[in-house]
């Protein structure tokens, strides 16, 4: 077949994430590459964006194959969250199930450093419910969806910062909501930990650049750390970085060329 004449490949971009951005931005500048990036919608109003843009699930494996078949999707780049295990777990099964090349973009993990006090935790209840019995000011970073779990501990002062301001539970009445989305930076979130007289913080190992100012201001201020570990996922392909998914779709596209796809 000539290559002008070569369907463009067709990608799914599962994202979410500071690396999904990154990924899509430079993705709508390939020629010969269809990017479609899915969002799960868990935020009301998310960021601008280069590529088309799908909101919602799949409808589970079974759902994510039936999309992939009905819509010929050529590649998978799952670039979720770290801690979207669900839909990384759900992509291996229906890439595998539709045979469809899949490739995770996987941030490392942050490691501890000096003068770093962590307690890691299996899990956000585990972590929540290590917290001391007398109240206490924490600053959670756990996510929106966590927030019924600090109903735990209600003693606690919290300050928890999410994208999309909500009314916390009633059990949380001595909470604050601060709405913001990152990067942020380590000089603004030591001065908010100081505001707040934070004691405590609790987070999600998520990795990256992007929200790794508040583990850099509780090291600076001697703050606790209750880190959650991430979950386990499959074994898949994986690259750490935007750019190594980017060459392996380049070589994939070569690849499909010489097959004359």
């Amino acid at each position: 077949m000539d290559a002008t004449m070569q369907r463009p490949l067709k990608l799914l971009l599962l994202g979410g994430t500071s690396e999904s951005s990154r990924f899509a931005k430079d993705a709508a500048r390939m020629p010969g590459v269809a990017t479609l990036l899915s969002l799960a919608g868990r935020t009301n109003q998310a960021a601008p964006s280069p590529v088309p843009v799908r909101v919602g699930g799949f409808g589970g494996i079974d759902g994510l194959e039936n999309y992939l078949q009905r819509e010929n999707v050529d590649v998978v780049v799952d670039a979720t969250h770290p801690f979207a295990a669900q839909i990384s777990s759900n992509a291996i099964a229906a890439c595998a199930k539709a045979n469809v090349p899949l490739i995770a973009i996987e941030r490392p993990p942050w490691e501890r450093r000096d003068r770093d006090t962590w307690s890691e935790h299996a899990t956000a209840e585990d972590a929540i419910a290590a917290l001391p019995e007398a109240p206490t000011t924490v600053f959670s970073a756990l996510g929106r969806s966590a927030i019924p779990l600090l109903c735990a501990r209600p003693q606690h002062h919290y300050v928890i910062r999410i994208v999309d301001p909500i009314v916390p539970p009633p059990e949380l009445s001595d909470t604050v909501i601060i709405s913001a989305r990152g990067p942020f930076q380590a000089e603004d979130d030591i001065a908010l930990f100081l505001e707040y007289r934070i004691a405590r913080v609790l987070a999600k190992n998520a990795g990256g650049d992007a929200a790794y100012s508040k583990i850099e201001a509780a090291r600076q201020l001697q703050l606790p750390v209750h880190m959650v570990e991430r979950p386990t996922i499959a074994k898949r392909l994986a690259v750490r970085t935007s750019d190594d998914a980017l060459a392996w779709i380049t070589h994939l596209q070569a690849s499909r060329t010489k097959r004359g796809v």
